[in-house]
């Protein structure tokens, strides 16, 4: 299965909403310990029931609304703090699970598909190429990134910039509708218990299916503000910064499960890019969506239209983020991604935690330099990326086969000249 959109979803807003919007209460460290398993539990079933329900249900938007459950803890996690109006911490899940996904997140597919390559030819894998299709999700992350700059710039977060990112996303999904169905994943690999799901009887599996998401989302519900209580008690035990904690430690738990399933694509002959673009949306997703959530919950909490106001480091963050991500798209910019291109970026996510974080500006000057390098030698070439290419090659291939009957017909009725 081809994971179009593996990010977050607006579901988890309608549950928490229904917390009051009191300061983040006070939970012992040692809370830790049983709210973790239970945010990961409910992130493994809430997998279950996506990837079973993926066989019975029509591609598209009902697809990605179920890839959006997979990610639920962490918009959960966002939709608390927003709630709470915890805006210290707002950017702290965000910006961490972005630079996860993409800076450890791709070298480790790239490290896997290589390994496992040699290992089955003998051979170093060179680079993993893109399908032609996939420049469809290399393009939609361009306009967020371009509004995050934005953004940064101004050095706030309002309901307005949120609608502007829903609108980014929709016409996301639009292109993603002018695809072709891609094939279902094949049952044979799935992991046990989702095979197990999809063979069993009708009622079974819509049972199964059902206790899975339910399930999933109870635990989610009762706790996800005592996962994030739990950490910023821990963060003063042990003398870190809670940013620091919930930037690096809750997306690691939340994002276990697609990171899981995307190295189980990334293992399998072929479907090493399917995995690169599973992560490539999910970026998608949480520059749209859960960057838009934020001011949505954050005003329903005060009851007032507000802006979310960034401090000097929240700022920091936001541009070293978007330098990543800039760099990252760039790079795949020529619809393959290259050995040296995973080492560059596994290097550079691994230097801002040995830079203090007031020198980590020179991180985000040295991947903007490098993201100008590129677009420099691109406009040398006096010829666009392949993505750009492909992707108006797909997208004329593809209107052009949905056209209706009668539109062939009048075409043909033309003269010919």
């Amino acid at each position: 299965m081809r994971k179009f959109v593996s990010s977050d979803s607006t579901p988890a807003v309608f549950l928490l909403l229904w917390l009051s919007a009191e300061p983040l209460r006070q939970f012992s460290p040692w809370s830790v310990l049983w709210t973790t398993p239970c945010i990961l539990l409910a992130s493994i079933l809430i997998t279950w029931g996506a990837e079973s329900a993926q066989f019975f249900v029509a591609q598209g938007f009902a697809l990605a609304i179920l890839a959006w459950m997979q990610t639920l803890p962490e918009f959960a996690v966002e939709a608390v703090l927003a709630w709470k109006q915890q805006t210290a911490l707002l950017l702290a899940n965000l910006t961490g699970a972005l630079r996860l996904l993409t800076g450890l997140g791709w070298p480790m597919i790239y490290l896997t598909a290589a390994t496992v390559h040699r290992r089955r030819t003998g051979r170093p894998l060179r680079r993993i190429q893109l399908d032609p299709h996939h420049s469809v999700e290399v393009i939609a992350l361009l306009l967020p990134l371009g509004y995050a700059f934005f953004i940064w710039w101004k050095a706030s977060l309002h309901v307005a910039d949120a609608c502007v990112l829903i609108l980014f996303y929709l016409a996301y999904l639009f292109l993603l509708t002018k695809l072709p169905p891609e094939e279902h994943e094949a049952i044979e690999d799935l992991e046990a218990v989702p095979r197990y799901i999809v063979q069993a009887s009708r009622w079974k599996r819509i049972a199964a299916i059902s206790a899975c998401f339910v399930a999933g989302g109870v635990l989610i519900y009762f706790t996800a503000e005592p996962f994030l209580g739990s950490l910023v008690a821990l963060a003063g035990a042990i003398g870190l910064p809670s940013f620091v904690v919930i930037q690096w430690l809750a997306p690691v738990i939340s994002e276990f499960p697609e990171f899981a399933s995307t190295f189980y694509f990334a293992r399998q002959t072929g479907n090493a890019s399917v995995a690169l673009m599973n992560i490539t949306s999910s970026n998608i997703n949480q520059w749209t969506l859960l960057f838009a959530m934020l001011p949505i919950v954050f005003s329903l909490s005060r009851g007032t239209v507000s802006a979310i106001p960034f401090d000097a480091e929240q700022e920091s963050e936001l541009l070293l983020t978007i330098a990543q991500s800039l760099v990252a798209l760039l790079f795949l910019a020529n619809m393959s991604f290259c050995w040296w291109e995973a080492l560059t970026m596994f290097v550079l996510f691994g230097l801002q935690f040995a830079i203090p974080a007031g020198e980590r500006n020179s991180i985000s000057y040295a991947f903007l330099a490098w993201a100008a390098l590129q677009i420099l030698m691109m406009i040398t070439r006096r010829r666009p990326p392949q993505a750009i290419a492909k992707f108006i090659e797909t997208w004329r291939e593809h209107v052009g086969r949905n056209r209706s009957p009668e539109a062939h017909t009048a075409a043909e009725d033309l003269p010919q000249s």
